[in-house]
């Protein structure tokens, strides 16, 4: 029985997935999308894939049998340990983190020797790779390029800079001593994240969550103490801008590359701004502020601004939603259609 190409996405009922999934589909409809996640697809989204799949990325088991029955050309590998969480459990998060990317790695070497063609690799990164020592420098530095401050203090960000190394290897150097010509296996290709913000979906442990879930608190009418103080400075990016970024360097031609790994920026306001811009929609906002020190420690070693000059130079990317239309016309909407 012949195979099925598929593209396989793995956290797929995550904040990225989910959104991920509905941009591939309605871009494709014929696509055939494999969705693995812990929990069971969303009940709305779980139409427009080829199959729903429990289970875990660290059971070889399971990945062994995806290969078996499908021709994966394409792998979006989402599934991680968020930063928070993985505070807590680091050595958990090492392992979810770092062997479920290796393990996806694998699988993606023994697909493309299958069907003899490069496997392309989607792996989201995470500006929280950086690591800037002293809280004022971030104020002051120029926006920080792919290469500076790689000192994270977070095993999440640890973990993600090392899954980054692992695709760079895979990529240009796997089993570079064997006599057996490997060839070009696989194609990672990978963004480094600001704060990610989803209408339609719940933060879920992510450190620089506290903007999305300050509107989120404000339109159910719950008061929110956010984690840091009202001058703390991060990137952020509206969904469908992480999603279309996504498409768009997978879509690149190989040649134009210059590098596996990319910033991407869009905005960057304090938090306090971002909670004037909640309270100019729901007047009734109960934001307060009590920093959190541990928490804010991490946040205050991540980047105020990163520099994402060769994304857009080499691959076209460029953000539409600034802050004000990320609010007036995404995350407004559609948060108060969520909780109506």
């Amino acid at each position: 029985m012949s195979r099925k190409p598929a593209v396989l996405i793995t956290g797929a009922n995550g904040e990225i997935g989910q959104s991920l999934i509905v941009a591939l589909t309605k871009r494709d409809p014929d696509v055939r999308v494999l969705a693995l996640d812990l929990k069971e697809m969303d009940s709305e989204i779980r139409p427009r894939c080829e199959a729903g799949i429990v289970g875990d990325i660290l059971d070889q088991g399971l990945l062994d049998r995806l290969v078996s029955e499908y021709e994966i050309s394409t792998i979006y590998h989402l599934a991680a340990l968020l930063s928070t969480r993985g505070e807590f459990t680091p050595e958990t998060a090492h392992q979810v983190n770092v062997q479920g990317t290796l393990n996806l790695l694998k699988l993606g070497v023994e697909q493309s020797r299958w069907h003899g063609a490069t496997v392309r690799f989607f792996f989201p990164s995470s500006i929280a790779v950086y690591g800037i020592p002293i809280r004022d420098t971030r104020n002051t530095i120029d926006p920080v390029r792919e290469h500076n401050w790689t000192i994270p203090i977070t095993m999440y960000g640890c973990n993600k800079l090392y899954c980054e190394n692992l695709g760079r290897y895979y990529t240009r150097h796997y089993k570079q001593l064997a006599a057996e010509d490997h060839g070009r296996r696989i194609d990672f290709r990978s963004i480094r994240f600001p704060g990610l913000i989803s209408a339609y979906t719940v933060p879920s442990g992510g450190t620089s969550d506290y903007g999305p879930e300050m509107i989120h608190a404000a339109a159910k009418g719950e008061p929110y103490a956010c984690f840091v103080s009202e001058e703390t400075r991060l990137p952020f990016m509206a969904m469908p801008d992480a999603v279309t970024a996504m498409v768009q360097l997978m879509q690149a031609p190989a040649e134009s590359l210059s590098r596996v790994v990319y910033n991407i920026n869009a905005f960057n306001p304090s938090a306090g701004e971002f909670a004037d811009r909640t309270r100019e929609v729901f007047p009734d906002a109960q934001i307060s502020f009590e920093p959190d020190l541990q928490r804010e420690r991490l946040v205050h070693s991540w980047p105020a601004s990163v520099n994402d000059t060769l994304a857009r130079s080499e691959w076209g990317f460029s953000p539409t939603y600034d802050i004000r239309r990320t609010f007036d016309e995404y995350l407004v909407p559609n948060i108060k259609k969520r909780y109506s």
